[in-house]
């Protein structure tokens, strides 16, 4: 209950999240921004999510007034809250929806890698990092179904005051996470040896000498790097299929949807099978998944397709993310786990301008090179695989681990 709700919250109040959609309106329609004006301010105000690891590393080194993670809901919620009274209680400019933003998200990535760090921490603990992983990935499809019809809604309804109302609201919720410690979840939590911490450069030596985070940072480097999903995707709809621009926004809905009958199954499997097969049947499924759409002809076969991909690919979220909890050093489950998150911005808007390339380089055939370009690359996943060290990926969830017994001996 407490993961679910924490969880869901975290990624629904994300300001990169919902309020991406309606700032872009604010500056389209009510600043008169143009294209490149819109996409640098997407650009700058993102630069906190690339340097995700910074907050994950502040997180692990430091500890607020001794409050631990509820320290940091304690003290940037209400900084989160004072950054979006700020958009809603001044006027609309460009410099200041950069600002804010930039304050907002700063704010926002430090509870984020309160949540990340807490979740991988427990995960190691209580032998669940599969559950844990998939009970995160569920959160996340459902803030993003949310999130695209929240955000037309607001866009097309609401103020810029009122927006920023409502998410300021949604926002509030998360102060109760600050003083809510349910024993389940904080009963000798930071006294595990999982938990344990040396000072800031011993903590920077130790995570680099870490070799089980190699492999984990490459796969999922190349799984959500997705040429051809974004712009390309955009652009094919509307100049080949001549289909209305709702259809770009439907899409990607609907993919989060099939995400979730996958990302469920995982979650049972996960405690039936160790993760060195689960993650071979994850990425074997996962590697065609997108090839349905190089066979599309118009925009009602694109949704069908949109929730193949997502059955195909809900596994393989899990799968990533389990592979990121089970190989966090002790003590830096936060630095580690912002690293992973930080990799989906960065990663896929490299892939975007790769797949905007493919797509210039034919008028007929540009988006099937994309496809081609997505399949190649999780293919190169596969023998990343074996590279990971064996013992993090040798238990099954609810079964003790030879490293979890070494910790507890030491």
């Amino acid at each position: 209950m407490y993961f679910s709700l924490l969880a869901l919250l975290v990624n629904v109040t994300s300001p990169q999240w919902v309020l991406d959609i309606p700032t872009s309106y604010m500056l389209k329609d009510l600043l008169h921004a143009t294209a490149s004006q819109v996409s640098r301010f997407r650009l700058i105000t993102g630069i906190p999510l690339y340097l995700g690891f910074a907050f994950g590393l502040v997180r692990d080194s430091w500890n607020p007034f001794g409050w631990r993670d509820p320290g940091y809901f304690r003290i940037f919620v209400p900084l989160t809250l004072i950054a979006l009274a700020g958009g809603a209680f001044s006027q609309v400019t460009y410099s200041g929806l950069v600002f804010g933003m930039l304050f907002a998200t700063v704010s926002y990535s430090f509870i984020a890698a309160a949540f990340q760090g807490l979740l991988a921490l427990v995960g190691q603990e209580d032998q669940m990092p599969g559950r844990l992983s998939t009970l995160s990935n569920m959160a996340m499809c459902t803030a993003a179904v949310l999130g695209y019809f929240a955000s037309g809604w607001m866009s097309t309804t609401l103020s810029p005051r009122q927006v920023f109302l409502f998410v300021m609201a949604l926002t509030a919720l998360l102060g109760a996470f600050a003083f809510w410690k349910p024993q389940s979840v904080f009963r000798n939590t930071y006294q595990n040896p999982h938990a344990q911490r040396t000072n800031f450069s011993g903590e920077v030596k130790r995570l680099a000498k870490h070799r089980a985070i190699y492999p984990v940072i490459l796969i999922a480097l190349l799984w959500f790097f997705t040429p051809g999903v974004n712009t390309p995707l955009q652009y094919y709809f509307a100049n080949q299929l001549h289909a209305p621009d709702s259809v770009y926004a439907n899409f990607s809905a609907v993919m989060y949807v099939g995400f979730i009958p996958t990302t469920l199954l995982y979650g049972v499997l996960c405690t039936r099978f160790r993760p060195s097969k689960l993650l071979w049947w994850s990425m074997i499924v996962g590697v065609p998944q997108f090839i349905p759409m190089a066979f599309i002809h118009t925009g009602g076969q694109a949704l069908v397709a949109a929730f193949l991909i997502g059955l195909l690919g809900g596994l393989g979220n899990s799968a990533v993310i389990d592979m990121a909890i089970r190989a966090c050093p002790a003590g830096l489950q936060g630095t580690l786990m912002m690293i992973v998150m930080s990799l989906y911005p960065l990663s896929s808007r490299m892939g975007d301008v790769l797949g905007s390339w493919l797509f210039g380089l034919s008028p007929t055939h540009g988006f099937q090179y994309c496809v081609v370009a997505i399949t190649c690359v999780y293919a190169l996943i596969l023998p990343l695989i074996p590279l990971l060290p064996k013992q993090i990926i040798a238990t099954a969830d609810g079964e003790q681990s030879l490293e979890d017994e070494a910790l507890l001996l030491a």
